[in-house]
C-alpha cells in the first residue's frame, strides 16, 4: 500500500467481530479519540464490530465520555483486561455489573507484556502482584463472577514464588502520533509521551494483525527524519488524520509546547497550591524526599509533592518521575497527569517499569484510599466502584521506601489551617482506616516481612508500618488524639512515643526544607566551648536517611574537633532525631570512630523513650549514658 492514509470510517471498518484490540494512551495523552469515536459511531449505526476484547495498560479517559468510554456499549465489548479503570466508568460499569468479562492486572506488567508478545515469547514472569488481589490465591484480578478464565498463574522457580502472565494474541492496535508520511512512518514530536506505541505495534504486526495510527498531519513520503520516527512504516497498516478536537495533547490542555519538552517554561508557570489539606499532606510527604534520589509520584494526592518540591527549591536536588516514562523536571497534575515540564528524558512506559520493578526508585509517594490494621492499602475497588490498580502494585512493591498520602477521612472533610495548627471544621463521612480493607492493592504484611520502610501521611497524623501493624508516630498541632483519631479507627494503632508534626507544615511561609534535607545548617549544629572543653552536637529533628547523610555529619564534627588540640567531653541532643533502620549501623560506626579519635566522656539525651532504646541497641558494646533531658546529661558530665 503506497498511500496508507484512510478515513476514520474506513479505519473502523478494518475491525472485525471478535477482534482483540489494544490502545495507546495515558489519561488523555496519546489517546486515539478519532479512531475510538469512529468505532463507536459504526457500532451505534450497525451493531458491528461486536464482542471485542480490549487489552490496555494505563487508564485512557476523562472519567466521563472520552477515551475508552466510547467503547462502553453492551455488545461492543465481550471482555476487558486492563490496568487502570477509574477514568473509564462506562466500561467499568459493564464489568462490575457482569455484562462483560473483566480483569484488573498491574499496569506495568501489561506494559512489559507488549514486548514479550512482540518477541513471540509465551509470557512474562514477575513477582509483581504477589499477596495482592492479583495473586491467583486472592482472585487473580477477576472483577466479577463470570470472569473465570485465569489470566495469570502462580509458579515456583528455585524455591521462590513468581507470577506468570501469559501472552495475549492481539489482532488490532489503535495508536497515536503526530506526523505520518504516506508510507506510515510515524513521529511524535507534539506528543507529551511516547508510552508503549512501538511495542504495541510490533506485538500486533507480528501476530498478523492490523495497526492503525491516528495523527495530526501527513508529510511527503520519506521526508521524515529517521531519528524522529517512533513507529516505522513497516509496522503500520493504516493512518487516519484526526480532527483537532479529537487530538488534544491532554484532556486539560489542547497544546503546550513545554509538554513536548522542546522548550523550558519560565519558573512559576505551575502555580503554588493553596494551604489546604492537600498541601498539608504534600508538605509532610516532602520531608521524606531523598536528596539526589529518584522518586515516583502517583496520581491524585501525591501530585502535590511536586508543587511543594518546586516551592522549596528542591527539584534540582532530586529526580521526580512518573510511570508513563517521564524522568526529571516537574510532573503535571489533574487531567494533565503524565506530562511534565523541564524533564531530563521521556522514555517508553515499559522501560520505565523495568527500572521501577528492578528497584530503581529510592522513594515512591502513592495515594491512600483505605488502610487497615495490618498496613494493607486499597486504592482499586470500593464496593461497586472500580478504580483499578494502575501502576500502583508495581511501584509500591519495589520502591526502596514508600509513603502513602491521603486524608484521614473522605467525603465532606473540611479543615482550617491557622495559627500553626489544624482544626477539623467538618469530619468526612467515610472512614479510611478500617479493620480490613475491601481489596488488598498493597500488602502491608508482605512489606513488613521484607523490611520495606513504609509511612502513611494524613493531614492530621502520620503512621508507620511495623511487623505488628500500624504505629501512630505523629499528630498535628490542634488535633485531639481521642476525638479526631482514635474515635475514628475501629482498630486502635500501636502508640509508643507520639511527636508533633512539624509546625512549619501549617504556616503560610515556605518551610525552608532545603536546609533540613541538604543539612545546610550542620555548621550551626556543631558547637565547641573551648573554655569548658565541651562539644555540643544538636541533632534535634534531623533525619538521617542515607550513608551520605552520615558522612556529612562525620565531616562536620571532624572539621571542628581536628582543629582543637585536646580531646573533648560531648553532649548530644537526639530529640526527635530520626535515623533510618538501614543506616543505624553506619551511624554507630561513625560515632565509634569519632569517640576513639576525639572524645573523652560522652552523654546523650532524647525525650523519646523509643529513641533512647534505639540508641542503646545501636551501640551494644558501649555502656551508654542516655538521659531524658539536657540538664540530666549535663549533670552526668559534671560528675553529679
Amino acid at each position: 500500500m503506497l498511500n496508507k492514509v484512510v478515513s476514520p470510517s474506513e479505519a473502523a471498518a478494518l475491525i472485525k467481530d471478535g477482534d482483540v484490540i489494544t490502545t495507546s494512551g495515558f489519561v488523555g495523552i496519546g489517546v486515539p479519540d478519532e479512531l475510538l469515536r469512529a468505532i463507536e459511531d459504526r457500532f451505534v449505526e450497525t451493531q458491528s464490530p461486536r464482542d471485542l476484547t480490549l487489552f490496555f495498560a494505563a487508564g485512557q479517559g476523562d472519567g466521563k465520555d472520552r477515551g475508552l468510554n466510547r467503547l462502553g456499549h453492551e455488545g461492543l465489548l465481550k471482555r476487558v483486561i486492563g490496568g487502570h479503570w477509574g477514568l473509564i466508568p462506562k466500561v467499568a460499569a459493564l464489568a462490575v455489573d457482569g455484562k462483560i468479562e473483566g480483569w484488573n492486572l498491574p499496569q506495568g506488567c501489561i506494559s512489559q507484556l507488549y514486548r514479550d508478545i512482540a518477541a513471540g515469547r509465551p509470557g512474562m514472569l514477575s513477582k509483581v502482584g504477589l499477596e495482592t488481589f492479583v495473586d491467583p490465591r486472592n482472585g487473580g484480578g477477576a472483577i466479577n463472577d463470570i470472569s473465570t478464565e485465569p489470566q495469570l498463574k502462580l509458579i515456583e522457580i528455585d524455591g521462590e514464588e513468581v507470577l506468570f502472565y501469559p501472552a495475549q494474541r492481539l489482532t488490532v492496535a489503535l495508536l497515536r502520533g503526530t506526523t505520518a508520511d504516506q508510507a506510515g512512518n510515524i513521529t511524535m514530536e507534539r506528543e507529551a509521551l511516547i508510552i508503549d506505541n512501538l511495542a504495541q505495534a510490533m506485538a500486533v504486526k507480528n501476530a498478523g494483525g492490523v495497526v492503525i495510527v491516528q495523527v495530526e498531519r501527513i508529510a511527503r513520503n520519506k521526508s521524515l527524519l529517521a531519528r524522529d520516527v517512533q513507529i516505522p512504516g513497516i509496522l503500520v497498516d493504516a493512518v487516519v488524520v484526526s480532527k483537532p478536537e479529537n487530538h488534544l495533547q491532554t484532556y486539560a490542555t489542547p497544546f503546550n509546547q513545554a509538554f513536548t519538552n522542546r522548550i523550558r517554561p519560565p519558573e512559576g508557570e505551575i502555580p503554588p497550591m493553596p494551604l489546604d489539606a492537600r498541601k498539608v499532606i504534600a508538605r509532610r510527604c516532602a520531608f521524606e524526599l531523598p536528596v539526589n534520589g529518584v522518586v515516583n509520584l502517583g496520581i491524585g494526592m501525591p501530585e502535590g509533592v511536586a508543587s511543594v518540591a518546586a516551592d522549596e527549591g528542591l527539584l534540582e536536588h532530586l529526580t521526580l518521575t512518573a510511570e508513563p516514562g517521564v524522568i526529571g523536571g516537574q510532573p503535571a497534575s489533574g487531567l494533565d497527569f503524565g506530562a511534565a515540564v523541564n524533564t531530563d528524558a521521556v522514555i517508553p512506559q515499559n522501560n520505565q517499569f523495568d527500572f521501577y520493578d528492578g528497584g530503581g526508585l529510592d522513594m515512591a509517594c502513592l495515594g491512600l484510599a483505605q488502610a487497615d490494621q495490618y498496613g494493607n492499602v486499597n486504592v482499586s475497588r470500593f464496593g461497586p466502584r472500580l478504580a483499578g490498580a494502575g501502576g500502583f502494585i508495581n511501584i509500591s512493591q519495589n520502591a526502596r521506601a514508600l509513603v502513602f498520602a491521603g486524608t484521614f477521612t473522605a467525603s465532606g472533610l473540611k479543615i482550617a489551617v491557622e495559627n500553626g495548627g489544624l482544626t477539623i471544621l467538618n469530619e468526612g463521612a467515610h472512614r479510611k482506616f478500617l479493620p480490613d480493607v475491601e481489596q488488598v492493592t498493597f500488602s502491608g504484611t508482605r512489606a513488613a516481612r521484607l523490611g520495606q520502610p513504609v509511612i502513611y501521611v494524613t493531614e492530621r497524623c502520620v503512621f508507620e508500618l511495623t511487623p505488628n501493624g500500624l504505629k501512630l508516630t505523629e499528630i498535628a498541632p490542634g488535633i485531639d488524639l481521642d476525638r479526631d483519631i482514635l474515635a475514628l479507627m475501629e482498630t486502635p494503632p500501636i502508640i509508643e512515643d507520639l511527636a508533633l508534626m512539624d509546625a512549619r507544615i501549617f504556616q503560610l511561609a515556605e518551610m525552608d526544607l532545603r536546609v533540613d534535607l541538604l543539612h545546610l545548617d550542620l555548621p550551626m549544629r556543631v558547637a565547641l566551648d573551648t573554655t569548658q572543653n565541651r562539644l555540643f552536637l544538636n541533632f534535634e529533628k534531623m533525619r538521617i536517611k542515607s550513608e551520605a547523610d552520615v558522612k556529612l555529619v562525620c565531616e562536620a564534627v571532624e572539621g571542628v574537633c581536628a582543629r582543637h588540640p585536646q580531646r573533648v567531653d560531648v553532649i548530644v541532643n537526639y530529640d526527635d532525631c530520626r535515623i533510618g533502620d538501614d543506616v543505624v549501623n553506619a551511624w554507630a560506626r561513625m560515632v565509634t570512630t569519632l569517640e576513639k579519635k576525639y572524645y573523652n566522656k560522652i552523654t546523650r539525651y532524647a525525650g523519646s523513650a523509643f529513641m533512647r532504646l534505639k540508641l542503646s541497641e545501636a551501640f551494644p558494646a558501649h555502656r551508654l549514658h542516655i538521659f531524658e533531658t539536657r540538664s540530666q546529661a549535663s549533670r552526668y558530665l559534671e560528675g553529679d
